[in-house]
């Protein structure tokens, strides 16, 4: 049976109330973010954590962010240092993703942190942390897609994919920022970038007078969602920085780039004519779903700048080309 899809434009009361009654069941509810949208359980009920596991075929090792209403919310589950505690104070609510030791016995079940003393935490903007304020628990809620493909920015986005899986997504329109947060680790005076996302590096250091320390080649560990190596994948092969476009690829540029044989191309997708890298982010997993139903057996991708927003662009780009698992 397919979900029932809510939009929260039409009913936003309606659909905090359903919301809350499939939630408190344990069940999983898609819910909208500014980032992508999420695959939100009760992150206190380990039934409701595993459902989330087994509707996105998602490894167990791979531990999901919490999404909390507020930094009180926050606080009360795990410890801040003053870095962090300056970092969530500037761009919370937003895209930004804060690893941090769990205090004890705080509730939150170790499937959600794969059995990790760290949590990822975040405050959404908008209608989600409404919903989470309500619920008045944290909700665990990674990507609404089937593991390692590609994130989903609407609410059609998840229907087509877990649709059949689901009771309830929650239709929020268009995720305005199109990319998952940036996930950051302090450690005493250092900052330690575990992915790039929503929030440019460059507005970390500027805030915080650090230098983000970058991972230089694969993570030893998975400390937080996102650091696999292959991830957001379409069906089709993915070729990067193209400068020509091969017969009967999909091809998608940047800022009108002139790409040498696009006129061959099954379909061309340019993710910012004006080569705004915001509005880049925001259509990437739109363009790549649309450039992958075209029928293609690749898509080639121009170069992206890898400053600001690009640093993420390019980050989910890589790992939609890499050698697929399984």
């Amino acid at each position: 049976m397919a979900a029932r899809i809510i939009d929260i434009a039409i009913d936003r009361d309606a659909a905090v109330t359903e919301a809350c009654r499939v939630l408190g069941q344990g069940f999983p509810v898609a819910i909208p973010t500014e980032t992508v949208y999420g695959l939100a359980a009760d992150a206190t009920n380990p039934a409701a954590v595993t459902r989330i596991y087994e509707t996105k075929g998602r490894p167990r090792f791979n531990p999901l962010i919490c999404h909390m209403s507020d930094l009180g919310m926050a606080e009360r589950y795990a410890m801040f240092d003053p870095i962090s505690r300056l970092l969530a104070e500037a761009f919370w609510p937003g895209p930004l993703t804060l690893v941090l030791p769990l205090k004890s016995d705080c509730g939150i079940h170790a499937l959600t942190t794969a059995g990790l003393d760290s949590v990822g935490i975040r405050v959404p903007k908008g209608f989600s942390a409404d919903l989470i304020a309500a619920f008045g628990k944290p909700l665990a809620a990674p990507s609404a897609n089937t593991s390692g493909k590609i994130s989903p920015t609407s609410a059609r986005h998840v229907a087509d994919d877990l649709g059949e899986k689901l009771e309830l997504i929650l239709d929020g329109g268009s995720a305005a920022v199109g990319v998952e947060s940036t996930i950051l680790r302090v450690e005493g005076e250092r900052i330690r970038l575990l992915r790039p996302g929503g929030l440019a590096v460059e507005d970390i250091e500027r805030l915080t007078g650090r230098t983000v320390e970058r991972q230089d080649g694969p993570a030893p560990a998975i400390e937080a969602p996102g650091m696999m190596a292959s991830h957001y994948a379409p069906g089709a092969a993915v070729r990067l920085n193209a400068s020509s476009a091969e017969p009967g690829e999909a091809l998608i540029r940047f800022h009108g780039l002139p790409i040498s044989g696009s006129t061959d191309a099954t379909a061309i997708f340019d993710l910012s004519p004006e080569g705004d890298l915001a509005e880049a982010a925001a259509n990437l997993f739109d363009y790549l779903k649309r450039a992958d139903a075209t029928g293609a057996t690749c898509i080639a991708i121009a170069p992206i700048p890898d400053h600001g927003l690009g640093e993420a662009i390019n980050d989910r780009l890589f790992r939609a080309a890499a050698p697929r698992e399984g």
